[in-house]
C-alpha cells in the first residue's frame, strides 16, 4: 500500500485525512480510500495571528497519530500536504504578513515529521470548488471504471455537481454545456482522456461562521446599536452578550464597523420569529444586480443548474439536524423552509432537550437553515423539479467528501489526462482468460465424460 496525508486547514478548524491505495494500481480509479482522519483540537490556523508558532503546535496531536496510522517503513515515501481555505484567504486580505507568518510556522512544524512534506499553501476558492467536484466524481467512479474483464470503461453516467458550505465560504461546481459568460468561472479539465467543461464559483464571506457574523451586524445596524437588541433567528428563551470586537474582527464585516468602541458589549435576546429571520437573512444577498444573462446573486454569472448534486460540509450537517433532531423530511424546497420556520419557533429549552450535545451550535440552526433555503432556491435557483436531485451527504462510501482527496490526486498526478492504456490491465486480463479457459476445458471434459458414459451404457444394453 501507498499512503498520502492532507491537512484541510479550514476557517473554523483543521482536519487531517490519511489516504491509502494499492501501489500497483496508482492510476486506477476508485482505489484510493480514506484510511483514517483526525480533527485538530482548537480553532483554524487563521486564528493564531498573535502567536503563529501555536498554529504549528496545534497540529502535532494529529500528526503524531499519522506516525502510527502510516507504517514506519512508508513514512519517507508518504506525501504530506496542507491546504488552507477561506479563513486564510480572509487573513491574507486583512494582513498578508500575518498570513505568511502563520503558513511559515505551520510549514516549520510539518518539516519536523518524517513524511515527504510537499508544501503548505492557500487554495483559491475556485481550486477548492473544483477539487471537491473531482473528489465526488472520483469516488463515485463517474470518470472511469474497470470492467469485469479488466478493461477500462467510460461510464455512461453524468458527473455530479458539488456544493460545499464551509466556515467562511461556499462553493458550487458542476459540469455544463451552456456558455460560461465569465471566463473566471470556467475550468476545462481533461481526466482519463475525457474533456470536462466545469462551472465553479466560490463566495467568500458566505460560509456559516461569516454569515452569522454578517447577520449580527445587520441586526445591530437595524437597531442602531442599542444596549439590548432582539434577535429573530435565535430561539425564545436564549440570550447572549457579545462585544462588538467579536463581530467586526473580520474583513466580511469591517465595512459596517460602527464608530462605537469595539469593547462595547451588546445583549441580544432571542425572539424566535421565522418570518423576520428570513427577512434579515435575505439582506445578506444581492439578488437584483446582474450584468450577465443570468446570475445567482451578488452579480455573479451562473448557468442553469443541471443534473444531480452532492451537498456536503455544513449543508449536510444542517439538513441532518432537520431530519434527525427535528424529525422532518427534506425533499422539496418547501420542506426546508417549513423546517427552518419550525426550528425558529421552537423555544430554547425544548431545543436543548432535543439535542443537548449540540448546545454550542444550537441557537444558530434557525438562521443557518434559512440561509441554506435562500442560497439553494433564490441563489442557485433550485426549484421543485431540481431540488430533489441534491443528495446531502457527508461521505461517499467510507471516504469523506471534500476538496482534500481531489487535491492530493491532482498533486500526485494520480488522475492522468489520457485514458490509461490497455496494457495496465493485461495481467488481470490474463488471469481472466486463464480462468475462462479452465472453465471451458472443465465443461468440455464433463460433457465428454457424460457422452462416453451414455455411449458405454447403450453398448452394454
Amino acid at each position: 500500500l501507498q499512503y498520502g496525508i492532507v491537512l484541510d486547514a479550514g476557517s473554523s478548524h483543521t482536519a487531517m485525512f490519511v489516504y491509502k491505495w494499492p501501489a500497483d494500481k496508482e492510476n486506477d480509479t476508485g482505489v484510493v480510500n480514506e484510511h483514517s482522519m483526525c480533527d485538530v483540537e482548537g480553532p483554524g490556523i487563521s486564528s493564531y495571528i498573535s502567536n503563529p508558532p501555536a498554529a504549528g503546535t496545534s497540529l502535532e496531536q494529529c500528526l503524531n497519530q499519522a506516525l502510527s496510522d502510516v507504517p514506519k517503513e512508508k513514512h519517507m515515501d508518504t506525501p504530506l500536504y496542507l491546504g488552507a481555505t477561506a479563513g486564510m484567504r480572509l487573513l491574507n486580505i486583512a494582513d498578508p504578513q500575518a498570513s505568511d507568518a502563520v503558513l511559515r510556522a505551520v510549514a516549520a512544524t510539518l518539516k519536523t515529521y518524517p513524511f515527504d512534506f510537499r508544501g503548505a499553501k492557500i487554495l483559491s476558492g475556485e481550486e477548492e470548488g473544483v477539487f471537491g467536484w473531482v473528489t465526488t466524481n472520483y469516488l463515485l467512479e463517474n470518470f472511469i471504471k474497470r470492467g469485469w474483464l479488466g478493461e477500462w470503461i467510460q461510464p455512461q453516467k453524468k458527473t455530479l455537481g458539488a456544493m460545499d458550505f464551509g466556515g467562511a465560504s461556499t462553493q458550487i461546481t458542476f459540469e455544463t454545456r451552456d456558455t460560461i459568460e465569465n471566463a473566471r468561472n470556467e475550468v476545462m479539465l481533461k481526466l482519463y482522456g475525457q474533456a470536462y467543461k466545469v462551472y465553479t464559483h466560490s463566495f467568500l464571506c458566505y460560509g456559516r461562521d461569516q454569515v452569522l457574523k454578517r447577520l449580527l451586524s445587520k441586526l445591530l445596524q437595524a437597531e442602531r446599536y442599542q444596549a439590548t437588541v432582539p434577535h429573530p433567528c435565535w430561539p425564545t428563551g436564549y440570550n447572549k452578550s457579545l462585544s462588538l470586537s467579536s463581530i467586526y474582527d473580520s474583513p466580511c464585516t469591517e465595512k459596517e464597523r460602527p464608530s462605537l468602541g469595539l469593547n462595547t458589549t451588546i445583549t441580544l435576546v432571542g425572539t424566535g420569529n421565522g418570518n423576520l429571520c428570513m427577512l434579515h437573512v435575505s439582506k445578506l444577498f444581492n439578488f437584483t444586480t446582474c450584468s450577465f444573462s443570468h446570475c445567482s446573486f451578488d452579480g455573479v454569472f451562473q448557468p442553469k443548474v443541471s443534473g444531480n448534486f452532492i451537498a456536503f460540509s455544513a449543508f449536510f450537517y444542517t439538513v441532518d439536524f432537520i431530519q434527525t433532531v427535528m424529525g422532518r423530511p427534506v425533499h422539496l424546497p418547501s420542506d426546508l423552509k417549513d423546517a427552518a420556520e419550525s426550528i425558529c419557533a421552537t423555544r430554547w429549552s425544548e431545543l436543548l432537550q432535543k439535542a443537548p450535545k449540540l448546545e454550542k451550535r444550537l441557537p444558530d440552526y434557525c438562521a443557518v437553515s434559512m440561509f441554506v433555503y435562500l442560497l439553494t432556491t433564490k441563489g442557485y435557483n433550485f426549484n421543485d423539479h431540481s431540488f430533489p436531485n441534491i443528495a446531502f451527504q457527508k461521505k461517499a462510501g467510507e471516504t469523506s467528501i471534500g476538496w482534500a482527496l481531489g487535491y492530493m490526486l491532482n498533486l500526485t498526478n494520480m488522475i492522468p489526462a489520457e485514458k490509461p492504456s490497455s496494457h495496465k490491465s493485461m495481467l488481470y486480463n490474463s488471469w481472466v482468460i486463464l480462468i475462462l479457459l479452465f472453465v471451458a476445458i472443465t465443461l468440455t471434459s464433463l460433457v465428454t465424460a457424460v457422452c462416453l458414459l451414455r455411449h458405454s451404457k447403450s453398448s452394454t444394453i
